[in-house]
């Protein structure tokens, strides 16, 4: 008859198997940590360049950012001359000018106008509704489809009877 109890036990290091240091969950751990050491650095020398660059720029910046400004003329797109000389084209394709009243300069600020506004919601319901058509047709598709796969099913049970 074996005992209940163990008469003689082994340390609890017997029974784990010994892992390589070159073991496949050991690399893991090891390349995560390097990659992630390589982005905190890499985050703190962009941290860095970014403080440099804005303490640079604090000078050139924009007029309307640091005081009070009227608009002198609303937001409309720009015309050819502009979108190849005025940076702000760049961005929406539509500018303003700004007349600032500390410094009494004129500038143009990039601006998102109601006619573009109105363009891009109708351009995303237009996109909401194809995808909703196209899921709706797969759904009948496949709505069919089971409903003739149960139809052959219940046919070749009735045929075995």
């Amino acid at each position: 008859m074996r005992p209940l109890l163990p008469t003689h036990r082994e340390p609890y290091w017997i029974d784990v198997p010994d892992t390589p240091p070159c073991h496949p969950r050991g690399l893991l751990v090891f390349f995560g940590w390097v990659l992630f050491l390589f982005f905190l650095e890499l985050g703190l020398t962009e941290a860095a360049a970014r403080e440099k660059q804005s303490a640079s720029t604090l000078v050139s910046m924009p007029c309307w950012l640091v005081e009070d400004f009227v608009v002198a003329e609303e937001c409309a797109p720009c015309t050819t001359f502009q979108a190849k000389t005025t940076p702000e084209c760049g961005t929406t394709g539509f500018v303003e000018k700004i007349s600032c009243s500390s410094s009494k300069r004129d500038e143009f600020k990039s601006c998102r106008s109601a006619m573009m506004e109105r363009h891009l919601f109708w351009k995303f319901e237009g996109a909401v509704v194809g995808v909703a058509a196209v899921f709706a047709c797969l759904v009948i598709l496949r709505q069919r489809s089971l409903d003739r796969k149960a139809l052959e099913k219940v046919r070749k049970q009735i045929e075995s009877i």
